[in-house]
């Protein structure tokens, strides 16, 4: 199964679709992206090159496998640094797809293309949520 996003002419991920792979393929049953993107203007009516192939198990740059926890032996099939998500954005430039932004603090990791606060998170078995307003991380009690 194939999933693209669908992007605004700003780059926005307005929305993601998957399709069976019969719609993605050349006639020899290789999985093409072109061959999406035509079936996808073809029956939406969205230009062809605002259409961007996604992979639901990548996600900081790393492929993973059906259990989303352990990391694909094939890195090869790493696409996009992450999955698309509706709300955040397609840098052409790094062929990433990048989250929205959480935090108006947070930056973005080059590397992975994930936001990051500005303070790690503590490692001390306790849980905690962001606060933006002091910038740090609250423990829920």
């Amino acid at each position: 199964m194939a999933h693209f996003a669908k992007i605004s002419e700003s780059n926005e991920v307005l929305q993601v679709v998957y399709m069976d792979d019969k719609d993605t393929e050349n006639q020899d049953g290789v999985e093409i992206e072109s061959e999406g993107q035509y079936h996808l203007e073809k029956h939406n009516h969205w230009p062809q090159h605002l259409w961007i192939k996604c992979s639901y198990r990548t996600r900081d740059g790393k492929h993973y496998e059906n259990d989303g926890v352990t990391e694909s032996s094939d890195q090869s099939k790493a696409l996009r640094k992450n999955y698309a998500e509706a709300g955040g954005t397609y840098d052409a430039a790094r062929d990433a797809f990048i989250p929205p932004k959480p935090f108006a603090s947070w930056v973005l990791n080059a590397t992975t293309c994930i936001y990051e606060p500005p303070v790690t998170y503590p490692d001390d078995g306790k849980y905690y949520v962001w606060n933006e307003d002091t910038t740090s991380w609250d423990e829920l009690t």
